[in-house]
């Protein structure tokens, strides 16, 4: 790539097959390439204090924990001249290293969990396999403090959250970023491995987030609340290629992990045992009367219809769940269905709305959902509305990317923060807590929480 000798790119190695691919790319490419990845769950002799029946939120607890181990496994920054494991040397790009292969098929992988230490060791291995220096932060306590918590206030006020949409925006993007920088890593550019393309157009001013090339790989979602800032200094090298192309890649060159599967969640099993103990209340109809006793409302979600013990002639459906008086509604699917929303907490990214003027656009309810035809109209709940994105900084060592005036000068504390959302067509289970992801063809316009 023309330009790119010099260019540090730091690249979120999560030990996956699609990461693995970017960073192996993007040393094709002539950048000057470091592994990073993020430790985000505790160390041996912590807790998670309250996600084991406490009844209270969750938080890190030291238990016998040596002062300074939290991050004492892990090289200083010093040592990145060369990948963090020792012998055996890395393998050329080209050569055998079948035996290495790492294969975990019939697992159910994820980011967060008993496993997530292994992914940090195999991503280690792909380092040295491709011959980059590779660096670990420690995030442990921000991940339990931005993600984790969260996690549990959201289910606490009866919404469902999805934590890899603000880990993303919040920490991968964020936190990791600044802990690299502490440890001297100033970067041009950060990259991952997730399907997505990012451009910046003339005409408006702005970074463009559009979905991947291959539909059904696209994760132009999870990053949706990337802030212009972030999606400035971001590559995602897979965005214009196919799965099948990357396991290919990945096959070619021996990578350890090119038969691993796919991760499927932020963690990977029963979500509950992250949760404080709930507390039981009455299951009621719509009508209000009541037909049986939940044993927490962290429990249930909307749209809903298995583990509700409640006898019935038809399928019955959780439509709405009230954490002021800690009950659960139950009712027919045809309860489910809404026309009507409003999202909070919108994160612009296309272009800049005008207020009172409603949008035609295209909305995914949660990650898995169609694109729903709809009418989004923004709205303003004033100056002191707490929203994501942040007002675009100049500056920062090594940027990278010269980021034009225009795209600097937008000050998102006097753009709609909220909007309300009328689809074309009723659609069912639109779910509190969700994130709400709108498009303009193959461009990410905007993404807030449905209320």
């Amino acid at each position: 790539m023309e330009g790119s000798k010099r260019k540090r790119v730091l690249v979120g190695m999560s030990g996956g097959v699609d990461s693995s691919v970017a960073a192996l790319l993007l040393k094709r490419e002539g950048y000057e390439v470091i592994g990073v990845t993020m430790k985000i769950t505790p160390e041996k002799g912590q807790r998670l204090e309250g996600s084991s029946g406490s009844g209270q939120p969750g938080r890190l607890k030291e238990e016998d924990t040596p002062a300074g181990s939290k991050t004492s496994q892990y090289p200083p920054v010093e040592k990145l001249s060369a990948p963090t494991l020792e012998s055996p040397p890395p393998s050329s790009i080209t050569g055998d290293d079948s035996a290495n292969k790492i294969s975990r098929a019939g697992r159910r992988l994820s980011c967060f969990g008993d496993d997530s230490e292994e992914e940090i060791r195999e991503a280690e291995a792909v380092a040295r396999h491709i011959g980059i220096p590779f660096q670990v932060v420690d995030l442990s306590r921000e991940y339990e403090g931005r993600i984790l918590s969260f996690f549990r206030s959201e289910y606490a006020r009866g919404r469902t959250p999805n934590p890899c949409v603000r880990c993303n925006a919040e920490i991968k993007f964020g936190l990791l970023l600044e802990g690299c920088r502490k440890l001297g890593l100033d970067y041009d550019y950060f990259a991952t491995g997730h399907y997505a393309r990012v451009r910046f157009e003339e005409q408006s001013g702005r970074w463009l987030l559009l979905k991947a090339r291959e539909a059904t790989k696209d994760q132009s979602y999870f990053l949706s609340l990337l802030s212009q800032e972030q999606l400035s200094r971001s590559l995602f090298p897979l965005g214009e290629m196919s799965k099948v192309e990357v396991r290919k890649i990945a096959r070619e060159n021996n990578l350890p992990v090119s038969e691993k599967e796919e991760s499927q969640d932020f963690y990977a099993g029963d979500y509950r045992k992250l949760l404080p103990k709930g507390k039981p209340g009455p299951i009621k109809d719509l009508s209000g009367k009541v037909l049986g006793q939940h044993d927490g409302i962290e429990n249930y979600t909307v749209g809903q219809r298995r583990g509700l013990g409640i006898a019935s002639g038809g399928r019955l459906y959780v439509v709405r769940i009230e954490a002021e008086t800690n009950t659960v509604y139950i009712g027919e699917e045809k309860d489910l269905m809404t026309q009507k929303f409003k999202v909070d907490n919108l994160n612009w990214i296309a272009r800049l709305p005008e207020f009172g003027k409603g949008i035609e656009a295209r909305v995914k309810v949660r990650h898995k959902s169609p694109e729903l035809e709809c009418r989004l109209l923004p709205r303003k709940s004033g100056p002191q509305s707490e929203i994501l994105s942040g007002k675009v900084e100049r500056g920062g060592a090594g940027a990278g990317r010269a980021i034009p005036e225009k795209a600097i000068s937008a000050d998102v504390s006097v753009l709609p923060d909220w909007g309300e959302v009328t689809l074309l067509t009723p659609y069912k289970a639109v779910t509190p807590g969700q994130v709400a992801v709108f498009y303009e063809g193959e461009v990410v316009l905007a993404a807030g929480f449905i209320r």
